[in-house]
């Protein structure tokens, strides 16, 4: 079990690997950066549901290592936040500081050569991508796009795409690379239509 210190933001994904910028203007979490700095640079990134004053957070998050921080003259913090493992959340503890902690279960992190997708599912990634993008009205560097590792593409879609906090969740807890890749082309479909189709909320 480890005690995490926890920045529960909706909509914000982070995944193992990868990297998450942050800007730290509120006081309860400029609270929690100087407390990390001052331990081991790690605070957990979770999202919170919906409902009340201390929302219930989902169950899984992600523990993060500040590899980067510029603190700026009115006591905000810019920070970049690299990914390191999943935990899942055991409970809540009752703590006198700013922000929130919990116990948690952290994954071990184990390395997977064999978690890549097949050529065919890769092409399939970068070919619903471009649609979303279109859709969306992004401009992307489709070259720089196809030299990105596998986990590079399909995590960086994950953190990156606008999808709601559900959809985000889902990601975060899928099992596998290729499971990921195949919500991710999805759920690009699903919010693409929706963007194609004036915004209309699904049934």
């Amino acid at each position: 079990m480890a005690r995490v210190s926890i920045f529960p933001l909706p909509g914000v994904l982070l995944l193992p690997g990868m990297d998450l910028p942050l800007h730290i203007f509120e006081p309860r979490y400029r609270a929690l950066i100087h407390d990390a700095m001052a331990r081991d640079r790690r605070i957990g990134m979770i999202q919170p549901r919906a409902g009340g004053a201390v929302p219930p957070l989902f169950d899984v998050g992600c523990l993060g290592h500040i590899a980067q921080i510029d603190a700026l003259e009115d006591g905000r913090f810019n920070i970049v936040l690299h990914g390191l493992a999943r935990f899942r959340v055991v409970r809540e503890l009752p703590v006198s500081t700013q922000f929130r902690q919990i116990e948690a279960e952290v994954e071990q992190v184990l390395d997977d050569p064999g978690d890549v997708l097949a050529s065919v599912e890769r092409a399939a990634l970068e070919q619903e991508s471009r649609r979303f993008a279109a859709a969306m009205g992004y401009v992307v560097d489709w070259s720089a796009v196809s030299r990105l590792d596998d986990a590079s593409l399909v995590n960086g879609i994950a953190q990156i795409a606008p999808f709601d906090p559900a959809a985000k969740q889902t990601l975060l807890e899928a099992d596998s690379l290729r499971e990921r890749s195949e919500l991710t082309i999805q759920l690009m479909q699903i919010f693409g239509r929706i963007e194609r189709d004036g915004g209309a909320t699904m049934q």
